[in-house]
């Protein structure tokens, strides 16, 4: 018995680290967000891997429910579509948690398809707002630790739904004066839900 015992002992000392490589595994694997909008769904892959404090940021805000309800209040055919900040009535959706880090020095481009998160001119200032690049866009990119060198943090890219992505960015928009509702799509592209696929 005592053998028996000393043996099953062993045997999970053994599959002790596995257990804990294979949780560090699920922390660090892409995970699959779906944005369900009046324009059709986006699936993005976020890489926790290359920027783990803006996907955990990003994925507080979904499991929060922010998202439901706000729209793509920003739409600039050549260079990024945005959302995250504002309803239907461009009434602001106000950050629930303190702001994020700035990831930007990871090595990711700013790049078609690629998800970033937006800011203010603090580098260390996004909360809950995000864009989508529909042109490579090196301008954004991180070049030095500096106010005017951070760029803006790329933590996915979409994964589905570049056509729905393509709708959005070729959709009319007017302005609503200045910025950020300088490019503000005609018919309202609202995000009904984001959910967490994996």
């Amino acid at each position: 018995m005592k053998r028996l015992s000393a043996a099953m002992l062993c045997l999970a000392l053994l599959l002790l680290p596995l257990a804990a490589s294979a949780a560090d595994a699920a922390k660090t694997s892409p995970v699959r967000v779906n944005i369900m909008t009046t324009a059709g769904n986006i699936v993005l892959e976020l890489w926790p891997d290359k920027a783990p404090k803006t996907v955990e940021n990003f994925l507080r805000y979904v499991e929060s429910g922010h998202y439901q309800g706000t729209i793509f209040h920003r739409v600039i055919s050549n260079f990024m579509i945005q959302a995250g900040g504002f309803d239907e009535n461009l009434r602001p959706r106000r950050a629930a948690f303190a702001p994020v880090v700035n990831e930007a020095d990871n090595g990711l481009k700013n790049r078609t398809y690629t998800v970033a998160m937006a800011r203010t001119n603090q580098p260390h200032s996004a909360t809950a707002e995000f864009f989508i690049n529909v042109q490579d866009n090196a301008a954004l990119d991180f070049r030095s630790k500096t106010p005017q060198g951070w760029g803006y943090c790329v933590f996915g890219e979409v994964y589905a739904g570049k056509n729905v992505v393509e709708r959005i960015r070729t959709a009319p928009v007017t302005s609503q004066g200045r910025p950020p509702f300088a490019h503000v799509p005609v018919q309202p592209v609202v995000i009904k839900r984001v959910m967490v696929l994996q």
